[in-house]
């Protein structure tokens, strides 16, 4: 079952259950998967499927701590009950030790020697790993294996 039709589904249940919150952040997920699908070839892809759900959940997560820092608990609440739902579509991320394999590969492909090559490695790896682990966290393990070259 593709993304797009799981939520299509988990609306129905939502609308169902009289889940309000549940159903805010459903429709947010939908309508921006469908302004993809017509902007673009009428599909959309597993890939971009998954960098919508983790921009969306990203977004949640950074209104929330604005929220939160200028103590508007009622709006971090909502901000925070739709980041928890987003939650269950992001997909699988990568490990630490995943990672590092694969900036091991680049870095070798590449030929890197160090910090100041940062740039022929990150590009690449990023590209690779889009959607599969965090940008910041891919950025400091590059930074430590080119470090220690």
């Amino acid at each position: 079952m593709s993304l797009t039709e799981r939520i299509n589904q988990d609306i129905k249940t939502a609308m169902l259950a009289k889940d309000k919150d549940r159903l805010a952040a459903l429709r947010d997920i939908k309508s921006k998967l469908m302004l993809e699908a017509t902007s673009g070839s009428g599909e959309v892809s597993e890939e971009a499927a998954n960098k919508i759900v983790l921009k969306l959940h990203k977004q949640r997560t950074d209104t929330y701590a604005l929220y939160i820092e200028q103590n508007r608990e009622d709006l971090a609440a909502d901000e925070l009950s739709q980041a928890k739902v987003i939650e269950e579509y992001l997909p699988q991320m990568m490990n630490d030790d995943e990672i590092r394999e694969v900036i091991a590969a680049k870095i070798a492909a590449v030929g890197a020697a160090g910090p100041q090559d940062m740039g022929k490695v990150m590009g690449p790896v990023s590209g690779q790993l889009a959607g599969k682990a965090d940008g910041k966290r891919v950025a400091e393990l590059v930074k430590e294996a080119l470090a220690n070259k």
